[in-house]
C-alpha cells in the first residue's frame, strides 16, 4: 500500500513505477469534478478510470475486499472517507468471490486492519496483496467523488 497527496508527486513519488505514475499524474492534471460519472480508457484496459459519486457509509455497512489482477489507485476528489487496510494475511476468510467476473474478492473480516483518513488530493495505492474497505464515513455518511484507476498488475513485471 502507497499514501499520499497528487500534490507531491515530484517531490516525493518519482520513484513509483512508470504505470502508477502514469496513474498518479493523471490524477494530478484532471479536472474530475467537470468529468461526468462513469467509466473511461486511459491505455485500454490496462489502465482505466472509474469515475464514482457515492456516499460513504458506517464502518460496520462496508465489507473489505481484495483484487488480483488490478491494482486499485484511489483518489478523493471531494468530501472525506475512511478506507481500512491491511496486508492479506490469507485469514480473512472469503465471504463472496466474484474474481472471475469482476476481479473482486469480498473477504469476511480484515485481520490486522488500520484506517486511512482521505481529504481532498489524497490518493492510496492497494496491490493484490492488501485488503481495503473504502467508502467508510469519517464521522457520518457523506457524499463524497472519488476515482479509482485501475492499473493491470501484469504492466508492472517490467517496470
Amino acid at each position: 500500500m502507497i499514501f499520499g497527496n497528487v500534490r507531491d508527486l515530484e517531490s516525493s513519488f518519482a520513484w513509483l513505477p512508470k504505470p502508477l505514475k502514469t496513474a498518479v499524474e493523471h490524477l494530478k492534471q484532471t479536472d474530475f469534478n467537470a468529468l461526468p460519472v462513469g467509466n473511461y480508457d486511459l491505455q485500454g484496459k490496462d489502465i482505466y478510470v472509474q469515475v464514482i459519486d457515492m456516499t460513504t457509509k458506517p464502518f460496520a455497512e462496508t465489507r473489505p475486499e481484495v483484487h488480483r489482477q488490478y491494482i486499485d489507485v484511489q483518489f478523493l476528489v471531494r468530501g472525506r472517507e475512511k478506507i481500512g487496510v491491511a496486508s492479506d494475511t490469507g485469514n480473512n476468510g472469503v465471504a463472496e468471490d466474484l474474481l472471475a467476473e469482476r476481479d473482486l474478492l469480498f473477504c469476511k473480516t480484515m485481520e490486522n486492519e488500520s484506517t486511512l483518513t482521505m481529504t481532498p488530493g489524497s490518493f492510496a495505492v492497494f496491490l493484490p496483496t492488501d485488503v481495503h474497505r473504502p467508502a467508510c464515513a469519517f464521522d457520518q455518511p457523506e457524499a463524497i467523488r472519488k476515482v479509482v484507476v485501475k492499473v493491470r498488475v501484469s504492466l508492472l513485471a517490467g517496470a
